[in-house]
């Protein structure tokens, strides 16, 4: 009798494909937070989010407005339209939070993310590196004789193809800021 030389998920009558077709469809959201920016908001935020289970893809924070002592925070996270929403509500509950606002709801959003990578290299690899990066407009901020810093802002995907381009040619490192979104318009 031989094995079953099955593969996962190879087919749609896999065992392995057991999700219900009714289910929900999980969706990837970013909402933007403002906040009293004062200690220890920003853990509780978190919390929120750790204390019921709830994923953060993304976190970006900073002060908006000097005067009124207020910050932004920016989130992305995935689940269901119902997770949303109470993820919504929960955050609008809290005492600190002044607006919370779904940009994946509002209407178009513009998204960008910074980030520094690592390329480490010589010869061919070196130039092809360069070359690379003046298609995806990427700046050199730092240059030694074996390695480069690229600099980059974009979308999270544009992101994700230079970095899948540059790993065979030397990706040594890389750190990236998280999403900064606004809606468009007015």
């Amino acid at each position: 009798m031989s094995a079953l030389n099955i593969k996962r998920g190879s087919s749609s009558h896999s065992a392995y494909d057991l999700r219900d077709p009714n289910a929900e469809v999980i969706e990837s959201h970013t909402l933007a937070v403002v906040v009293d920016n004062e200690s220890g908001v920003l853990a509780r935020v978190i919390g929120l989010f750790s204390g019921r289970g709830y994923n953060i893809e993304s976190l970006t924070v900073g002060e908006v407005d000097h005067a009124r002592h207020l910050s932004r925070i920016t989130i992305v996270t995935s689940g269901t339209p119902q997770v949303i929403d109470q993820i919504e509500a929960q955050l609008s509950r809290m005492v600190p939070v002044h607006a919370v606002h779904d940009l994946t709801m509002d209407g178009p959003s513009v998204q960008r993310e910074l980030a520094l990578v690592k390329v480490s290299g010589k010869g061919e690899a070196r130039i092809e590196a360069l070359r690379l990066a003046e298609i995806f407009r990427a700046n050199v901020v730092d240059s030694t004789l074996e390695s480069f810093v690229f600099e980059m802002t974009g979308t999270p995907e544009k992101i994700d193809a230079f970095a899948e381009l540059m790993r065979p040619l030397g990706l040594r490192e890389m750190a990236r800021t998280g999403i900064a979104a606004l809606s468009r318009g007015v």
